[in-house]
């Protein structure tokens, strides 16, 4: 069994509620009724019944009759979520009726509905921009405990097994942060093994990547990585980290042993946390394309319930297996 079947037999084995908001888009409702099919998840549609039940019907959907379909405008619980949204958000001066507008939106419905405690998680972006996904996730469902930032994570599966473990690697941050800090790096390496367990089910074994190993370069930059190394290993000392790692002897035995001797990582790191955006985006898109690696994400993490956002460019197929990636974040998190 692959890790992404095995993924998904946690999850038809656990299931969770994931709230689709975008259940008007042709390829979510494709997504939904293989979900269902599959028993990946209890699935809720957000949108006006009628219309999911005619298109579903176009599309010959016959799955899609066992979901829950919630029409974020006539709801019966609107003035429920209101009230709690008017609570949550009282220090920026919401207003019921600007509460009750917000509401409206699918995407601040299903974010409040996961904070409500109807639903354990949210998967969208197919049909909005990343922004949009993400904002009402930061107001209503915010982070984690002891963590700060919101950070994207790629599953990166190679064709050569001889990297990481037996050729899965996790790649982050690849699209949220574009400059952390020491702080915010730290927080991003903690929430990462968090998903590698979670999600690929090994121990992580974390190399703090730079352009430097060990002291070979100096600059702020290599500062900031050998900085949020540190702040990891005493906030989290049981984690097998080292930093800071160049890629090679981060990645590859020989090299590790000449440039970082005696360190329990160098060489046989599978988690690769980037010191910026820029090098991780560019990272993980050359070796998908380079290598021909299957790039699975972004996973979003250090949410404190699971909200994951697709690229609008996303097939039928990604939308599925982030409805069980998903599914088992929540079962994590519980």
């Amino acid at each position: 069994m692959n890790l992404i079947e095995s993924i998904k037999q946690n999850a038809k084995n656990n299931s969770q509620r994931i709230v689709l908001p975008e259940s008007h888009e042709e390829r979510t409702l494709k997504a939904a009724d293989i979900a269902i099919k599959e028993g990946l998840a209890s699935i809720i549609l957000l949108g006006e019944k009628d219309r999911i039940i005619k298109k579903a019907h176009e599309l010959s959907l016959k799955n899609l009759e066992q979901a829950v379909i919630i029409d974020p405008k006539t709801s019966d619980q609107r003035e429920e979520y209101a009230r709690l949204m008017v609570e949550l958000r009282k220090s920026k001066g919401l207003t019921k009726d600007e509460a009750m507008n917000l509401l409206n939106d699918p995407l601040y419905f299903s974010t409040v509905m996961i904070k409500n405690g109807d639903a354990d998680g949210e998967v969208a972006g197919a049909d909005n921009a990343t922004g949009d996904v993400l904002r009402p996730a930061f107001q209503y469902i915010k982070t984690m405990p002891g963590i700060s930032v919101v950070s994207g994570a790629f599953l990166m599966f190679l064709k050569d097994k001889e990297f990481g473990e037996n050729g899965l690697m996790i790649f982050a941050d690849c699209a949220v942060n574009p400059n952390p800090t020491d702080k915010e790096l730290a927080e991003i390496a903690i929430a990462t093994a968090k998903t590698t367990r979670a999600l690929a089910q090994i121990e992580p074994r974390i190399a703090m990547l730079s352009f430097s190993t060990k002291g070979s370069a100096k600059h702020e930059v290599v500062d900031k990585v050998v900085k949020a190394t540190e702040i990891v290993r005493n906030t989290e000392p049981a984690l097998k980290i080292d930093g800071e790692l160049q890629a090679d002897a981060a990645i590859i035995e020989s090299v590790g042993v000449k440039k970082a001797p005696g360190s329990e990582i160098a060489g046989k790191a599978n988690v690769l946390i980037f010191p910026d955006l820029n090098s991780g985006n560019i990272a993980y898109k050359l070796v998908q394309r380079l290598a021909h690696a299957n790039a699975i994400g972004p996973i979003l993490q250090g949410l404190a319930a699971p909200i994951n956002d697709l690229s609008r460019g996303c097939s039928v197929n990604d939308i599925v297996e982030l409805i069980a990636i998903t599914a088992n974040q929540a079962m994590s998190q519980k």
